[in-house]
């Protein structure tokens, strides 16, 4: 199996529970194709859904046609992760009542909002890094000064912090606590598409489940893409994160997708063109159906070319890479310019010889990541 084929055989395995079409051709497959799943857990860690994969395959009753050696390590990371997200849910609603008790209403985002919500069968199944949640802009400040009361921290001790960044606050933890915090005062770093999806869109549709306050099933969706196109710039890269698709196609069971991206202005293409490889990647499920346009076509064609001229397709990455780079140096460059606090943060890293030194090991690491 090469990478598409990896690729492609993991995310229809993810729909199973839901699309009995995919059921059928998963169970033909598993019966009659030789997998390869020394490449399926590779591709399946790389993209966060090893415990979702092990999941849908115990609910189609199809466990029985891994290898045993397998089958033993999924359930033990399976329930580890269900052990760690029942604790990120204590720990949600006890952040929960702390700040309610406080006259502030946080709304959860991302994987943790999704598991109060239970958009999963199986809590297992997601695996979630940090707890988010975002804020009124008045309310943003106080809720930072009560986490801080309450014992929450950097996670990482400096001496010097980087300016607030514009999408959340530097991230917290507390000690005995399982998950970091990031308090968000908006969902997005490019401030013309944060003009459009921000906390004052959110909150007007925002609804309360379990007691927790979280985004509608329609915004749930639309910041699943987002995360991935827009904050981890998927849109250049042309790349599927299987996690965020897999959240895509489970809300899309609970509101209209193709509606829901619809619902914006400027960020419509870029989420659009992720519902359009989500239909792709999970095998034209019904409740993935985008609006076809030019965009989206030649957006497919790119994500496409990636499998078959892999060679030009690196490397566009890496021409990417490196305009996004240049774009993120002009914008300090331009904040140091326009903010005093960025003058003296970039002072202090370049007068800072262990400043030189960590980025010294953060460039090895990753050339080691890209001889591998």
């Amino acid at each position: 199996m090469n990478y598409k084929e990896t690729l492609f055989f993991i995310a229809k395995c993810l729909t199973i529970s839901l699309e009995s079409k995919n059921r059928q051709e998963i169970e033909k497959q598993l019966k009659s194709t030789s997998i390869d799943w020394d490449a399926v857990v590779k591709v399946s860690t790389s993209h966060y859904v090893f415990p979702a994969l092990y999941c849908n395959l115990q609910r189609a009753d199809f466990l029985k046609y891994l290898p045993q050696d397998l089958l033993s390590s999924m359930e033990y990371i399976t329930d580890l992760n269900r052990e760690r997200n029942q604790q990120i849910l204590e720990q949600a609603q006890e952040l929960n009542s702390l700040l309610l008790a406080n006259n502030i209403r946080p709304v959860f985002l991302k994987g943790t909002g999704n598991l109060l919500v239970e958009i999963y069968e199986d809590i297992a199944e997601r695996m979630v890094g940090d707890i988010d949640f975002i804020f009124s802009k008045e309310d943003y400040s106080k809720a930072i000064d009560i986490l801080r009361e309450f014992g929450y921290s950097e996670v990482k001790k400096q001496e010097y912090y980087p300016p607030n960044e514009f999408i959340h606050y530097r991230r917290l933890q507390k000690e005995n606590n399982i998950a970091a915090i990031e308090i968000h005062s908006e969902l997005l770093y490019i401030k013309k598409y944060a003009n459009e999806f921000n906390y004052s869109f959110v909150a007007k549709d925002s609804q309360t489940l379990n007691g927790a306050r979280v985004l509608s099933y329609t915004n749930k969706l639309n910041l699943s893409i987002i995360a991935s196109q827009i904050n981890d710039n998927g849109f250049y890269y042309k790349t599927m994160a299987l996690r965020n698709a897999y959240d895509v196609f489970l809300l899309s069971k609970k509101t209209n997708a193709k509606a829901a991206v619809n619902t914006l202005n400027k960020l419509t293409n870029p989420l659009n063109c992720f519902l359009a490889t989500c239909f792709e990647i999970f095998d034209k499920v019904d409740s993935l159906r985008y609006n076809p346009t030019a965009k989206t076509e030649s957006y497919l064609s790119g994500f496409n070319s990636q499998f078959t001229n892999p060679i030009p397709a690196k490397r566009q990455s890496k021409f990417n890479k490196i305009y996004i780079f240049i774009k993120r140096i002009f914008y300090i460059l331009y904040k140091s310019i326009t903010h005093l606090e960025y003058r003296v943060f970039i002072f202090k890293c370049l007068t800072d010889k262990n400043w030189y030194i960590q980025k010294l090991i953060q460039f090895e690491i990753k050339k080691k990541k890209i001889t591998k």
